[in-house]
């Protein structure tokens, strides 16, 4: 049942963002505990094996370009290719595949949370009288080992293997997450963690009937 609410946890999430641009969905692996051997208590005959339930081994990322759409707007931006827009945070250069930008308060191009849009050279853009910006500018960053923090940001190493996409302006990249999928995913969960909530009620019950029955012999 902890595993499914994690894998609940997960869908739920991706649902959600189901049009964030740029947004990268999560897959949540699951593993068995080790199995018991049961054998005939009388005979010792072996019986077989019995599984333990599972838990969460790992939530791995699709980090894999998606189809980009128009929107006219010249401070949208997808990436046509592999790699990130690179931003400034309090904690550090951050990235990110959501280019829906916007103008910052010092002129300069920001993110809707407000971190500024990293040129090449980690410096920052401006945004231009006419409200452009030239996408050749935008630093465009692979990364070795990219990791989530959030629903649009990304830590990493710089210098991951491959040619950097190109940047195009009025275009923003549809997200990673398929609600049909995500939803089909969601009942499958609901459904095991209900068969686990069935085996504790019926485990309940037993103990509950064995001990009013313990209770009521008299000696």
């Amino acid at each position: 049942m902890l595993a499914e609410q994690t894998r609940q946890e997960q869908i739920a999430n991706d649902l959600a963002n189901s049009s964030t641009p740029g947004y990268k969905s999560d897959r949540t692996s699951q593993r068995s505990f080790n199995q018991l051997l049961l054998s005939n208590s009388a005979t010792g005959a072996a019986v077989g094996p019995l599984g333990t339930a599972v838990q969460v081994s790992e939530i791995t990322t699709d980090f894999s370009p998606q189809p980009a759409r128009e929107t006219g707007d010249p401070l949208d931006f997808a990436i046509q290719g592999e790699g990130f827009f690179a931003v400034g945070t309090e904690r550090g250069v951050r990235y990110t595949r959501n280019g829906q930008f916007t103008v910052g308060a010092n002129g300069m191009l920001a993110t809707a949370a407000g971190n500024p849009v990293l040129a090449r050279g980690g410096q920052t853009v401006p945004v231009g009288p006419d409200g452009r910006v030239n996408p050749a500018t935008l630093d465009i960053v692979l990364l070795q080992g990219p990791r989530k923090e959030g629903d649009s940001l990304v830590s990493g190493t710089p210098g991951g293997a491959g040619v950097p996409g190109q940047a195009r302006a009025g275009a923003l990249e549809g997200s990673g997450a398929d609600p049909a999928r995500a939803m089909v995913d969601m009942i499958a969960s609901m459904r095991s963690f209900e068969a686990g909530q069935r085996v504790i009620t019926t485990i309940d019950s037993t103990l509950e009937k064995a001990a009013n029955r313990v209770g009521s012999i008299s000696v």
